[in-house]
């Protein structure tokens, strides 16, 4: 297993932390605009929110370039391929970063939409439970992409279920038709941490992440054209759960997610992106006033004690 940085897991927390707030962002969005609508716009304010801060990156690295060139330029030697080199190199990094993008924001679309239109048909503690199924699909699918986890990390998704269970189950498990599009959801989310997991090592991450913002946000356009009949009233009383879940749950979270993905086991990274369950049902205690039981308590503590044991590190 890769060693990562102390970084890598605090900015997946904070991604959990965001995500697991916007639950209820979501909740209160969904009663005026439908699932395409809300999707798309707050994916289209999530690519916009990256704009300034890809181009501030973009400055900091031409400096930074320029500074390097001038102190190699002296030692440089004459040679007619190097510009066409590194022209063709930056074709295949374009290329590269163009379909990471169009790849994670299809995905992306799926799983954010299937969740929008779940949530309607199912309660929100199986929706949350069901959603974080993801963390025992990745290292399913991970083992046909040859990636291993070890006896470790088993265990820990093991008792993350339990903790899950614990914490989102409150009244009888039965599979209805909201329950079903969610588990469709946890299965395309857990495409999306491989397909992250890929192209992350590969490509700049912020520009990865709001390319995929604008193709999710296109694509959800697509559906809401055709399907709903979106009204700009409506759009604006919506306007702060939908500035939150586009600013911070898409242009903020997703980002750190793509950066602190980098390196790390996408098993690992799924347990720890699974607490946003955990602070949905915090966040909805301190904004809504729902009280937790001990069962609820219980498996947060399981939740966590899981993630502990995925983050100690092995014997060499």
């Amino acid at each position: 297993m890769k060693k990562t940085s102390v970084k890598n897991p605090i900015l997946l927390f904070l991604t959990a932390v965001i995500w697991g707030v916007a639950f209820v962002a979501q909740s209160v969005g969904m009663d005026y605009v439908g699932p395409f609508t809300f999707s798309f716009t707050r994916c289209i304010i999530g690519g916009l929110v990256l704009i300034p801060c890809i181009m501030f990156l973009d400055r900091l690295k031409e400096r930074e370039g320029r500074h390097a060139a001038g102190d190699i330029k002296s030692g440089e030697t004459s040679g007619t391929d190097r510009p066409e080199a590194a022209a063709s190199g930056k074709r295949r990094d374009r290329k590269t970063l163009l379909t990471g993008g169009i790849c994670c924001g299809t995905a992306l679309c799926v799983a954010s939409n299937l969740q929008q239109f779940g949530i309607q048909y199912t309660t929100v503690g199986k929706a949350g439970f069901i959603t974080a199924m993801y963390i025992v699909l990745v290292p399913l699918l991970g083992i046909f992409l040859k990636k291993k986890a070890g006896l470790k990390v088993w265990v820990s998704v093991v008792i993350a279920v339990a903790g899950l269970y614990l914490l989102c189950i409150t009244e009888d498990f039965t599979l209805g038709w909201g329950d079903f599009l969610v588990l469709l959801c946890a299965f395309v989310f857990s495409v999306h941490i491989l397909v992250i997991d890929y192209f992350s090592p590969k490509v700049d991450g912020v520009k990865m992440s709001c390319i995929q913002f604008f193709v999710c946000g296109l694509l959800s356009g697509i559906g809401m054209l055709i399907w709903e009949k979106p009204e700009i009233h409506a759009i604006l009383q919506a306007w702060m759960p939908i500035l939150y879940a586009g600013a911070m749950s898409c242009g903020v979270a997703y980002t750190l997610q793509i950066v602190g993905q980098k390196g790390m086991n996408p098993t690992v990274a799924s347990l720890i992106l699974s607490l946003e369950s955990v602070v949905s049902v915090l966040s909805g205690w301190l904004l809504l006033g729902q009280s937790l039981s001990m069962r609820e308590l219980s498996g947060c503590a399981l939740m966590f004690i899981a993630i502990v044991l995925a983050q100690l590190p092995h014997r060499e």
